[in-house]
């Protein structure tokens, strides 16, 4: 890479860093190719992107972003997305299935993370099961009402 071309490549990285609300660094030592792309097909219908970046790139783009106390070494893969419990719930389901994907830390909701609140992020319900479950609460009195008047209904005409 030439320098314009890494200085192009870290503008863009951090226009998504900034943009996005979840970003999580893995260990992907000793995982294979297929694993990996099996990662990045798991992430593509929640809009997450996955990329190997070399650590003093996504410094400066994390940095830039805003981002400075995540502690990058050894070997890593970067995860971010603008649902930070999506980006959790993808990571933490292939780490459950991948023992060499180590979750190192993270940056979610504008604070940085370990790898024990992202799995505890990980298994909170998303957005859309939130107002499900509000939904069905507001829904359990109509729904009461309306099995308690067929009951009533039904024992008029057995005495009738």
């Amino acid at each position: 890479m030439t320098r314009t071309e890494k200085a192009q490549f870290i503008d863009a990285l951090t226009q998504e860093f900034k943009a996005s609300d979840g970003l999580i660094v893995c260990d992907y030592k000793g995982l294979n190719t297929k694993a990996i792309e099996n990662l990045r097909n798991a992430s593509r219908p929640e809009t997450i992107k996955v990329k190997v970046i070399k650590n003093t790139l996504a410094t400066i783009a994390m940095k830039n972003a805003g981002i400075e106390e995540l502690e990058l070494k050894d070997t890593n893969i970067f995860v971010w997305g603008a649902d930070q419990l999506a980006v959790t719930k993808v990571v933490a389901t292939f780490a459950k299935t991948n023992p060499n994907f180590i979750i190192k830390s993270g940056y979610a909701g504008g604070i940085v993370v370990d790898a024990a609140k992202v799995d505890a992020l990980s298994k909170m319900p998303s957005r859309n099961e939130l107002i499900g479950m509000l939904l069905s609460t507001w829904m359990a009195p109509i729904t009461n009402f309306t099995i308690g008047l067929d009951a009533l209904r039904a024992k008029k005409e057995d005495v009738a």
